[in-house]
């Protein structure tokens, strides 16, 4: 588990070797943001950028959108970025978070082998594809971390009638690893799973993989951004994080955003001006 006093020891040990003043001040954060913000790419294309602007070094703690806010909850973060906006209310109601800033939005896709024993590519309704996965029996791989993925894939199933921790079988593995160790073992075992768009056309090791359903407006996966308490968590260093909230909805945070793409796919869609996102 990564924790502040970790980062912060690491960050010290590098002044006191680099003969840095023993008395600089560190001017850095910690953002504890979601797998996809971080296996996408989408941060080292945007931290340089803000890193130039401001000083301000970002040091990332990338988790599931739960353990994020955890994280976030300990006071070991000055920043939570995710994307379960039900988990981020319950934050912000607890007195953990500041104010929440919507910031981006993609959505998710559902992943699945070409052979596609289900039969269900090129679907757009979403739930029935899942049924008819449940159906086939065809092999079905979950997060099962608490992140927003696995969160709106839970919602998924419940809006399609399925109490899925009721009614899974054998055909459905929880993993509780990360967006990327998910894709991987669908792939190794040509099973579907749901994806975030961004880290699926980030992700290189597609093999047998491709969409199998997507265009649901229920497949929507909006972005926050909160400031933690520092009146919960004393350490919290609330001007450097507020700065890099702000910039994250400036114009140009957004354009940044909106300008981040792999092979001419923009991966990200900036909407920091939609207050009820």
């Amino acid at each position: 588990m990564f924790t502040r006093r970790m980062l912060t020891a690491a960050a010290a040990a590098t002044v006191i070797l680099c003969g840095g003043p023993a008395l600089a001040q560190d001017k850095s954060i910690v953002v504890s943001s979601t797998t996809s913000t971080q296996d996408s790419g989408l941060f080292g294309h945007i931290l340089p950028l803000f890193k130039q602007k401001t000083g301000i070094e970002v040091k990332v703690i990338a988790q599931g959108t739960g353990q994020a806010l955890d994280t976030g909850r300990r006071g070991d973060a000055d920043v939570v970025f995710v994307h379960a906006k039900s988990a981020e209310e319950k934050f912000l109601a607890e007195g953990q978070g500041v104010k929440r800033y919507p910031v981006m939005y993609n959505d998710f896709v559902l992943i699945g082998p070409k052979s596609d024993p289900a039969r269900i590519k090129g679907m757009k309704d979403v739930g029935a594809a899942l049924k008819a996965i449940m159906a086939k029996n065809a092999p079905f791989i979950s997060r099962g971390d608490r992140s927003g993925t696995h969160i709106a894939e839970i919602n998924l199933w419940k809006a399609s009638g399925v109490d899925i921790e009721k009614e899974k079988g054998s055909w459905y593995k929880s993993i509780g690893q990360g967006m990327g160790a998910a894709l991987n073992t669908a792939g190794a075992s040509n099973a579907y799973v749901l994806s975030d768009r961004g880290t699926w056309i980030s992700f290189k090791n597609k093999g047998n993989l491709v969409i199998a359903a997507e265009g649901d407006k229920r497949l929507f996966n909006q972005y926050g951004v909160m400031l933690v308490n520092p009146e919960k968590h004393p350490n919290v260093r609330k001007d450097l994080g507020q700065q890099f909230i702000d910039w994250l909805v400036s114009p140009e945070g957004q354009k940044a955003i909106a300008n981040y793409k792999i092979n001419g796919a923009q991966l990200f869609y900036p909407n920091a001006n939609d207050h009820s996102a």
